[in-house]
């Protein structure tokens, strides 16, 4: 039986390191690709994943990417995990190059690592793309409007390949997390503030984990491939909407 081999990006923490750990769990075969290479490192190391090095904001390097990757085999799935959040204003005060930056990772970086992979994904006879968008990407919220809106970009691409390769060996996955406690995201959203990321999950009684949304992931992946996962919106009890969040105060 074929060894199954897949591709993770934004794979040095939280969501995609974790996937890393769940699909190396399964025997697959994982290339886990992001910029900051003592991460993927030690990640390598534990888990026995390959690796490398690429900046999704950068076409020569998704393009490299691609080639280093298919020379070593095929690959029968994609993770487009990268993403972040930065900041929290409104759209009044909104800081264009944030925006322009969300965009350009959230959207574009989806879009450059799909192009890249995606005739050897057909090729493969049995191809996967999992595109990790949000529950953003689906409702508003105040002082979330450009990661709103990138979001909603991810969710189009997402939903607009499903159309396209209708008839092709290619399923399209979204998984779409709602609020999740990682060591980073938020951190990086609040511009490192560790007090702010805190008031985030303050009061909320188990927020969904790395692990949680791994698992997800792998659920979809390990479906006979007849049966597609086309959404997954996945949120902690907590957790009715973006706006509705219920918190105890004694946690």
């Amino acid at each position: 039986m074929e060894t199954l081999r897949a591709v993770v990006t934004g794979a040095s923490s939280g969501i995609g390191a974790a996937t890393v750990r769940r699909l190396r769990e399964q025997g697959w075969d994982v290339v886990a690709v992001a910029r900051r290479e003592e991460k993927l490192r030690a990640l390598a190391e534990e888990t026995g994943a390959s690796y490398l090095v690429a900046d999704l904001t950068d076409d020569a390097a998704v393009a490299s990417l691609a080639a280093e990757v298919l020379a070593g085999g095929p690959v029968h799935s994609l993770v487009a995990n990268a993403g972040a959040a930065f900041g929290t204003d409104t759209v009044a005060e909104a800081s264009v190059d944030g925006w322009r930056d969300m965009f350009d990772v959230n959207v574009l970086g989806v879009l450059r690592v799909v192009k890249a992979f995606l005739p050897a994904l057909i090729e493969s006879g049995r191809g996967d793309i999992v595109v990790m968008s949000s529950t953003a990407g689906h409702q508003a919220y105040e002082g979330g409007g450009g990661y709103v809106a990138a979001k909603h970009g991810t969710h189009s691409i997402a939903a607009t390949l499903r159309l396209e390769l209708a008839g092709e060996p290619v399923r399209v996955i979204e998984i779409a997390p709602g609020m999740v406690a990682t060591d980073e995201f938020t951190l990086k959203r609040v511009g490192g503030s560790q007090d702010k990321a805190d008031k985030v999950y303050e009061g909320v009684e188990n927020p969904l984990t790395a692990d949680d949304v791994a698992d997800a992931v792998v659920y979809s992946l390990t479906r006979p491939h007849h049966f597609n996962v086309d959404l997954m919106v996945i949120r902690p009890i907590a957790q009715a909407a973006q706006h509705k969040v219920a918190r105890n105060k004694g946690l």
